[in-house]
């Protein structure tokens, strides 16, 4: 089998996972199933794939640095990441991939695939893969149908020419069907799970886009032409890159195209697209229960109970979702976990930020947990990573006390340059610039206590940053400098 190149779209919100999955951290950034996040595990099955090429992935610009520090846990470190600065969905992304494809291995065969998908049986994927490549050289666009196992109302279904051969002719791609339609498609056998996997050649991809969307095409050709390497990321013209239509690449090429065929694929694949289908998919003790953490259940069944900080204790339950993070808890029945989207956009509406971030927020440096709060005081853990630095910075309403819980930290304040060890700490008066450093092997971790009349996280003023962060220039009058926006911190 000729070369493959993996594109993974790394791009999903997850809202039906919350309040685990969230904004700047969502599903595919997550371990929900084993060890390693769901993009680490879809990286990890590429490894079986023969004469596989690097991959190219593509995010959002606020999860830049998790991928590559996810890629970079799994010993992948030469592929291609792309950022692009707003959201668009599947059909650009492809566009786009496409044109990248293409400049670096010429008309390579691409492996479209999402980051936060599921599949236990590997063997079954390589082997579908192999399938589709081998069909590709006819010039066709191969879409990976999943054979269904239930009459399942949350996907979009393929619709196939009944045939025994291993490639299904498609007849039409359906919208999803209500509970009794859907289970006269599982009757007919020739009805496929839509599971948004695909294998082409670029440009025959890059030919359909310009046959049924070519206005599209030429804003993604312009906005790859005119990007920018930004140390391990490709960063797309933001102008050029705002002018394609959100759209998917369903309603843009498949539903349009005559080259379209079918691999079915049964290899117990699941999106993983709510509690409940986590649920299926996870191990159970006797009484049906997947338990997460330090749960403790009585009487108790058929439930899925996550504890990420505290003991859960379940009794008398059944078909119930229990999840506790750091700032919230849901509860819910296990048939209702659809529905967990109408929660996130309730706090959208009121602006909580439990709809973006944990407590636990993850920086390219490090982490910092906002451990307690109160009208004029902030207290946050912080762990820096060993060699890591926040931005050089100073804030207008606040200062701050730092103390050295476990390793060492170089600190700068003002013109003076020291170094602390556990059990030290330092005061940064307000409007001192000031930075921390992490110089030791092992991870620095402080507690810092910020007082004063604003303690918002816009309150920075960033001088110099190693991570290529760019915030607005500060509106401040007599301020040199950039000031931090409210989703980015030290």
């Amino acid at each position: 089998m000729d070369s493959i190149m993996p594109v993974i779209l790394a791009g999903g919100a997850g809202t039906r996972l919350w309040p685990q999955s969230r904004t700047l951290r969502p599903k595919q950034f997550l371990e929900l199933v084993g060890s390693k996040s769901m993009l680490q595990n879809t990286l990890l099955r590429l490894e079986s794939i023969p004469n596989v090429l690097p991959p190219i992935v593509i995010c959002n610009e606020e999860h830049r640095f998790i991928v590559a520090e996810q890629m970079r846990k799994v010993g992948v470190s030469d592929g291609t990441i792309i950022l692009e600065p707003c959201a668009r969905d599947t059909a650009p992304a492809i566009a786009i991939a496409s044109f990248v494809a293409k400049s670096i291995a010429g008309n390579i065969r691409l492996l479209v695939l999402a980051a936060d998908h599921d599949i236990k049986n590997v063997d079954a994927f390589v082997d579908a893969v192999d399938k589709a490549a081998v069909h590709s050289e006819k010039g066709n666009i191969l879409t990976f149908g999943i054979v269904p196992k239930s009459a399942h109302t949350g996907y979009g279904y393929i619709h196939t020419e009944s045939s025994a051969t291993d490639i299904k002719s498609v007849k039409s791609f359906v919208e999803k069907p209500d509970a009794q339609t859907a289970e006269e498609y599982l009757k007919t056998e020739d009805y496929y799970w839509n599971s948004g996997m695909f294998l082409f050649s670029a440009d025959i991809m890059l030919e359909a886009f310009n046959q049924y969307s070519s206005e599209l095409l030429g804003h993604c050709q312009a906005a790859f032409a005119q990007s920018e390497q930004d140390k391990d990321f490709i960063r797309l013209n933001e102008a050029e890159f705002e002018k394609c239509s959100a759209v998917s690449i369903d309603y843009c090429i498949m539903e349009h195209a005559s080259n379209i065929a079918l691999v079915p694929l049964d290899a117990g694949w699941s999106d993983v697209g709510d509690w409940e289908s986590l649920w299926n998919i996870s191990d159970k003790d006797a009484q049906g229960n997947v338990c997460i953490g330090d749960v403790i259940t009585h009487d108790s069944s058929n439930s899925y109970i996550r504890a990420n900080q505290k003991l859960v204790a379940a009794v008398g339950v059944d078909n119930l979702v229990i999840v506790e993070t750091k700032d919230a808890i849901l509860i819910a029945d296990k048939s209702s976990t659809q529905n967990v989207k109408q929660v996130v956009a309730q706090l959208k509406q009121q602006g909580r930020y439990e709809t973006k971030h944990h407590r636990l927020v993850h920086r390219p440096w490090g982490s910092y947990d906002s451990i307690d709060a109160g009208g004029r005081f902030q207290v946050k853990r912080i762990v820096v990573n060993p060699g890591a630095k926040l931005s050089v910075q100073m804030h207008h309403h606040r200062a701050e006390h730092w103390i050295v819980v476990k390793g060492t930290a170089m600190v700068t304040r003002g013109e003076e340059i020291s170094l602390l060890a556990e059990n030290q700490s330092v005061y940064i008066p307000l409007g001192v610039v000031h930075a921390l450093e992490n110089p030791g092997k092992i991870p620095l971790e402080i507690i810092e206590v910020q007082t004063g009349s604003y303690l918002g996280e816009d309150d920075i003023v960033r001088y110099e940053d190693r991570y290529g962060r760019t915030p607005k220039v500060s509106s401040v009058p007599g301020v040199q400098g950039r000031v931090e926006t409210p989703a980015v911190s030290s």
